[in-house]
């Protein structure tokens, strides 16, 4: 029987996104078979596919599993399209246009009610037609042939941006190979629209994607509808796009679910619901879902008001809603919110894996926080970052600052600077080249409260942090000296002079202490900087100054409209 098998050699098993392992296919009464070649297998390493055994490279679909063959162009030449009765789609990619024939009749020979089927792509161009559901894929269909495919487990988001517009947005592949961090891979598709016109009658199947404005009261085929119960055909495709990707309503078994979590970036409540892979994080009109594989870093600070905790979130790549990026998950919590909440520690094996080796327990009884923090640490196997280590002028973790416009918090760690909460930033201490104090030496005729803070960083955009409360300044510093910062004042940085004690509205007794000892100070070595910045201005340091020759007082140069406030116009004269 073994001689009865029909093989075929050089085929890529391309069922996951960015694999590059070639094998060889059997094709034999028992079924389907590929094998990765010697030395392929290592590319396979950490993929979760359905039916591949590991460290063999082997993937085995049965015969009594096969539910459908397609034969297609792919960029790899022709590739074959397996569907199984579990839903599985896989895909085998590098077949030859001399291949075909060999393959439609084994299939006829092994697989008795099975034809190859030839799938036809459309290449019109069009950009509107017809969506339908095979598998765990989307396919988008123009005259009732296939144009392009869009994965559905790869979907993270979807909304209705308008009425009559539904964006999907993806999430980087789970997986691509063993230690693959996708730096340098390909660019890849993060976000298509469809446009929606019309109505749909309540449980029709998927509108037609359009591409025109007809008339509302259209349906989807473009007649009359009279049916009252109607729905949006953008908010039914919407919902059908939901379900195919397994967002919105919560399915299968959780860890736990925490609902209505304030959330400040971005703005909203949304409930969170705990996978043993995967977060769901669900609103009104967003919905996410994060792979823990996408966490960086995790926060657990408090607010100056000391009545609310935030805890951070680090998410890279981070999700979108249109054109705006947001990095990072800002929560919001009452500190003295205490809840009682039953873990669902054997949701899956998985679960039961990672709650086990975190030491969960099945009950909390405690603040609400604390219990997020420590499942999400869990869950995500990532260091929970608290503060505490520094203590402000009150006490407080944090300092108040605005980064340009946006005012809020700046937490010194002990590994770096975090700015919260809207836009949340993080700045590790070894990014920093030096940091600069700005407005701290003005004396207190001018009664400044505040000062600013710079940080240089290595070859990266700098940050300055301003309106800083004076009082704070003292610990900062201090807080530098323990971290080895390097700290530089504004007149090293900028060699300018600071000119202490000078103000335009100072009265008689500030002006006494203006003296070129107050300037230049004891030693000699402010009189080159002095010269400097004076030259640089334009003035002359000479005592005997000449008059301006060219002033005449009361000269016609004068303006009077805007100097004499007894000027009379001419319309007033002749009134």
């Amino acid at each position: 029987m073994g001689d009865s098998r029909v093989p075929f050699s050089d085929i890529y098993l391309a069922t996951e996104p960015y694999i590059k392992s070639v094998g060889q296919v059997r094709i034999g009464a028992s079924g389907i078979g590929w094998k990765a070649a010697e030395g392929e297998s290592e590319a396979l390493q950490g993929v979760n596919i359905p039916g591949l055994s590991m460290p063999a490279g082997m993937l085995a679909l049965q015969r009594e599993d096969l539910r459908r063959l397609q034969w297609q162009r792919v960029a790899r030449g022709y590739g074959l399209r397996i569907y199984t009765k579990s839903g599985t789609l896989h895909k085998l990619d590098g077949f030859t246009a001399d291949d075909y024939e060999q393959l439609r009749d084994a299939v006829k020979r092994f697989f008795s009610g099975l034809t190859l089927e030839v799938r036809d792509i459309s290449f019109k161009g069009w950009n509107w037609g017809k969506t339908d559901f095979e598998g765990s894929d989307m396919s988008f269909r123009v005259e009732n042939r296939p144009m392009f495919d869009l994965p559905m487990a790869y979907v993270s988001n979807t909304n209705l941006a308008n009425k009559n517009e539904v964006s999907i947005e993806f999430q980087a592949p789970r997986n691509s190979g063993k230690g693959t961090k996708r730096k340098g891979a390909p660019d890849e598709l993060v976000e298509v629209r469809f446009y929606v016109p019309g109505t749909i009658a309540t449980g029709s199947t998927v509108p037609a994607v359009k591409d025109n404005d007809d008339d509302e009261n259209m349906s989807v085929d473009g007649e009359k509808s009279d049916n009252d119960d109607e729905v949006s055909a953008a908010s039914a495709f919407h919902e059908a796009i939901k379900n195919a990707a397994d967002l919105g309503q919560v399915s299968g078994d959780s860890i736990v679910q925490f609902p209505e979590i304030l959330c400040l970036t971005p703005r909203g409540r949304y409930s969170i619901d705990m996978f043993s892979n995967f977060l769901r994080l669900r609103g009104k009109t967003y919905d996410y879902k994060i792979p823990y594989d996408n966490v960086q870093r995790l926060f657990l600070v408090s607010k100056p008001d000391e009545l609310h905790m935030m805890f951070i979130v680090g998410l890279n790549p981070p999700i979108r809603q249109g054109q705006t990026r947001y990095p990072y998950l800002v929560l919001q919590f009452v500190r003295d919110e205490e809840v009682a909440i039953d873990l669902n520690l054997e949701a899956d094996e998985d679960a039961k894996r990672k709650t086990e080796a975190a030491k969960l327990r099945n009950h909390y009884d405690e603040p609400l926080y604390r219990i997020v923090a420590t499942v999400f640490k869990a869950m995500t196997d990532k260091r929970l970052i608290e503060g505490g280590g520094f203590g402000g002028y009150h006490g407080s973790q944090g300092i108040k600052a605005s980064l340009k416009a946006n005012e809020g918090t700046l937490y010194p760690l002990d590994k770096g600077f975090l700015f919260a909460p809207k836009p949340a930033h993080y700045i590790p201490h070894s990014e920093i080249s030096s940091i600069v104090f700005s407005r701290v030496d003005a004396s207190s005729s001018n009664k400044m409260r505040t000062f600013d803070l710079k940080f240089n960083m290595h070859g990266a955009q700098d940050y300055q942090f301003v309106s800083i409360n004076r009082e704070e300044h003292a610990t900062l510093e201090e807080y530098m000296t323990n971290h080895g910062i390097k700290m530089l004042s504004e007149l090293n940085e900028t060699t300018a002079v600071s000119y202490k004690g000078m103000d335009a509205d100072d009265d008689d007794e500030s002006d006494e202490d203006v003296t070129p000892a107050t300037l230049l100070g004891a030693g000699g070595g402010g009189a080159a900087a002095l010269n400097a910045s004076v030259g640089a201005m334009g003035l002359n340091s000479d005592e005997d100054e000449s008059e301006d020759e060219d002033f005449v007082a009361g000269s016609e140069s004068d303006v009077p409209e805007e100097y004499d406030e007894n000027y009379e116009s001419p319309d007033d004269a002749e009134e």
